[in-house]
């Protein structure tokens, strides 16, 4: 294989001191709401909140003092990007780094703190990188990619030492996969410490390139992601070939049990994971018999997510379990008619978060109005004494509902 169990203990040793050992900790409320025994490594608190570091800084330690001298270049979406400025700045390294121009506001401010110089370049990550290329010729730069990379690779490996020297006795793990760097080092290291450990790949069901490589199929991948840290086009050639070689499986989560993950992580773990660094856990949500009974090793991390999709995600998870009801109530267009609507709530407890009261437009009579209550309740069985209460007094009313994933999840509750 490209990468091998001794280039992972050397990128430890290299590592040494200049990353984070980063905790690894039993969670026993979601191994009671998964059914497994869930542990998690807490790579957001890396510095720059992701095990990115560890791969990038260890291909930096790679380069000879004339590719120090000429300086690197990068393409990332945010992760990556952080990782190779923050590491080559220490190092006293110049880095471009080239980022789509999709790219959150806030991973770009944060990769031009660590001093890079970062270029918007591009629709796609494709593009954002064939960009990347050709300056990187252009300009004599060293190209530092995010995960098809033999350095790369067994620096992402490391964490996998990390884990498996405090909690030896692991069954599994759950590793997000977008271009597979982190997937592959957790494979090289898993079978070389452990024979045995599953490695189980995780993706979104938008981007399955993973899984459609691994069966043989085309790759047709695409749509909009919370967890746009794995939304990659394809996985790396280097890494695809060690998760083959080590019969590693991937299997796939919708974009609603990622959402769940996220917010589950913040309200049990009190950590803050973006979407894909929260994929993990989406995996023992959506596919519990998989992991059920195992002692299970995630990864959790990239705490850069963007905070009003992180609003977005807890505020759409309240309403997914029953504490955000969203109303939509006709009214007669006279006076009193929304003061009685806001009593019955009050009478049964709710309170009203947001009212927008529409005269124009939806109504079903010109003598009549629409009023769109969000009401915050204390569970579903809350929300629907009040919508019968409503109805009781002869409002017509409509509950909207947040879009969910296909398979139901566990109803445990932390």
């Amino acid at each position: 294989m490209p990468v091998t169990i001794d280039d992972i203990h050397a990128a430890a040793e290299r590592l040494a001191g200049r990353i984070s050992r980063t905790p690894f900790l039993r969670s026993e409320t979601l191994s009671q709401i998964t059914g497994a025994e869930v542990w998690v490594k807490l790579e957001n608190l890396q510095f720059t909140a992701s095990f990115k570091e560890r791969g990038a800084a260890n291909r930096l330690l790679h380069l000879t003092p004339e590719e120090r001298q000429a300086g690197v270049i990068a393409m990332s979406a945010g992760n990556h990007a952080q990782a190779v400025a923050y590491h080559a700045k220490r190092l006293g390294i110049a880095a471009t780094i080239v980022m789509p121009r999709f790219t959150p506001f806030v991973k770009v401010k944060r990769t031009r703190y660590h001093g890079a110089t970062v270029i918007l370049e591009g629709d796609s990550l494709a593009e954002a990188a064939a960009f990347a290329h050709d300056l990187a010729k252009r300009d004599g730069l060293v190209f530092v990619h995010p995960y098809d990379d033999d350095a790369v690779i067994a620096g992402q490996g490391t964490v996998v030492l990390e884990m498996l020297a405090e909690v030896p006795d692991l069954d599994a793990l759950a590793i997000p996969v977008g271009g597979g760097g982190l997937a592959a080092g957790a494979a090289v290291a898993a079978r070389a410490l452990r024979p045995g450990l599953e490695v189980v790949g995780v993706e979104v069901e938008t981007y399955p390139a993973a899984a459609q490589r691994l069966a043989g199929q085309p790759v047709k991948v695409g749509g909009p992601t919370v967890a746009e840290g794995i939304a990659v086009r394809d996985v790396g050639d280097r890494p695809m070939d060690i998760l083959k070689q080590n019969g590693c499986d991937v299997v796939l989560v919708p974009e609603a049990v990622i959402e769940r993950a996220i917010a589950m992580l913040i309200e049990v773990e009190k950590t803050v994971a973006e979407g894909a660094g929260a994929a993990g856990l989406a995996a023992l949500l959506f596919h519990p018999e998989r992991f059920r009974g195992k002692r299970v090793g995630l990864i959790v991390s990239g705490g850069n997510i963007d905070t009003r999709t992180l609003a977005n995600v807890l505020m759409r998870g309240f309403a997914r379990d029953g504490r955000l009801i969203n109303l939509d109530i006709d009214v007669a267009d006279q006076p009193g008619a929304l003061a009685q609507v806001a009593r019955i709530v009050a009478e049964c407890g709710g309170n009203i978060i947001d009212v927008q009261h529409q005269r124009l437009f939806g109504a079903f009579s010109v003598k009549s109005a629409e009023v769109a209550l969000l009401i915050e309740v204390e569970d579903e069985g809350h929300g629907d004494r009040i919508t019968e209460a409503l109805r009781g007094a002869g409002l017509p009313v409509r509950k909207a509902v947040v879009a969910e994933a296909a398979q139901p999840l566990s109803s445990a509750r932390p």
